[in-house]
Order: structure tokens, then C-alpha cells, then sequence
């Protein structure tokens, strides 16, 4: 019986070590699986830092971008305010020098028109209305200004024209 029994020992040693092999070799594929994905995920992780990090770059761009294009606003907003301004005053000192051109006109009678030689007068030289005592501030001075001298200088000479007529209908 002695060798039955050791013979039945040696038979299940040997399924336990075919066993305890076959379970080995399941838990070293297991793990080297879950090493292949530990791998990945930290490939991952990695690739989630940098494109965080890449982001993070990104929106502080963005916002000194945002920051440059406020100011940039707000200095075109001043300057065209400024326009705006300039321009007015511009109109106003038109509309100044139609309103005289008009009263010079309407108060001029057929009678009582002198014969005035053409004098040429150039659009630098006139000069905007001047400034009353209750305005502080002088028409500044820009290239509409030019424009201005161009717009007075062509309604002083449809003046001269309207006197010409005024004066051949009263000959």
C-alpha cells in the first residue's frame, strides 16, 4: 500500500504542478496585458498633459490677444471720435460761411452794386469764421480744413457769379 499511496502522491503532485504551471502561465499573460496597457495608458496620460499644457498656451495667446485688440478699439474709437469732432466743427464753420455768403447775397440790392474787379482769391487763403468769446475751443486745424478752404472759396465764387447776374439785370 505504501507504493499505492506514494505513487497516488507522486500522480497529484504532478497535477498540482501541471496546474499550478497552466495558472502561471495564464497570470504571466495576464500581466504582461495589463503591462501593455499600463503602458498605453501612461502614453495616455502623457498625451493628455502635453495637449493640456498646449491648451493652457493657447488660451493665454488668446487672451493678450483679446487684451491688444480692446486697446487697439479704444484708440480707433478716440480717433474717431476726434473725426467726428473735427468734422463738426468743420460743418459748423461751413454752414457759418453759407449763412454769411447768403446774407451778402440777400442784402445786396441791383442799385446799390459796386463794380468790384475779380480779385483771385487762393483756398489756402481763407481762413474758417472766427471764434466767438463764449467758444473756448479754435476749429483745429487737418486736411478737411483744405477742403473746407475749397468749399468757401467755390461759394464765394457762385456769389460773384450771382452778383454778375444781379448786376446785368439791373443794367
Amino acid at each position: 500500500m505504501s507504493l499505492l499511496v506514494t505513487l497516488a502522491a507522486d500522480v497529484l503532485v504532478a497535477i498540482l504542478l501541471v496546474a499550478s504551471i497552466v495558472s502561471s502561465v495564464r497570470l504571466s499573460r495576464r500581466i504582461t496585458r495589463m503591462k501593455a496597457d499600463e503602458a498605453a495608458l501612461r502614453q495616455t496620460i502623457g498625451d493628455l498633459v502635453v495637449a493640456s499644457s498646449t491648451a493652457e498656451r493657447a488660451i493665454i495667446g488668446l487672451r493678450a490677444t483679446l487684451d491688444e485688440c480692446d486697446r487697439t478699439l479704444a484708440d480707433r474709437l478716440g480717433t474717431a471720435e476726434r473725426y467726428a469732432a473735427d468734422l463738426s466743427a468743420h460743418v459748423q464753420a461751413g454752414e457759418t460761411v453759407i449763412a454769411r455768403i447768403s446774407a451778402i447775397v440777400s442784402h445786396s440790392q441791383p442799385s446799390r452794386v459796386a463794380v468790384v474787379p475779380p480779385v483771385e482769391i487762393r483756398p489756402s487763403e481763407i481762413r474758417a469764421a472766427p471764434v466767438e468769446a463764449g467758444d473756448t475751443k479754435a476749429a483745429p486745424s487737418s486736411p478737411n480744413g483744405e477742403r473746407l478752404g475749397a468749399a468757401a472759396a467755390a461759394a464765394l465764387a457762385m456769389s460773384e457769379r450771382a452778383l454778375g447776374r444781379l448786376r446785368s439785370r439791373a443794367a
